[in-house]
């Protein structure tokens, strides 16, 4: 199991790309991560 609590992460001082971001993974298992275009998705797994 992988678990994320509270990411945060800007590229620019005044532009959160990540706001408090929590998540877990399960082990065996697939996980999805959807939303808008630039909402932080690469990010989050970088």
């Amino acid at each position: 199991m992988i678990t994320l609590t509270d990411i945060n992460f800007s590229y620019e001082k005044n532009r959160q790309a990540l706001h408090n971001v929590s998540c877990t993974f399960a082990e065996n298992s697939f996980s999805v991560i959807v939303g808008a275009s630039g909402c932080g998705k690469s990010t989050l797994l970088r």
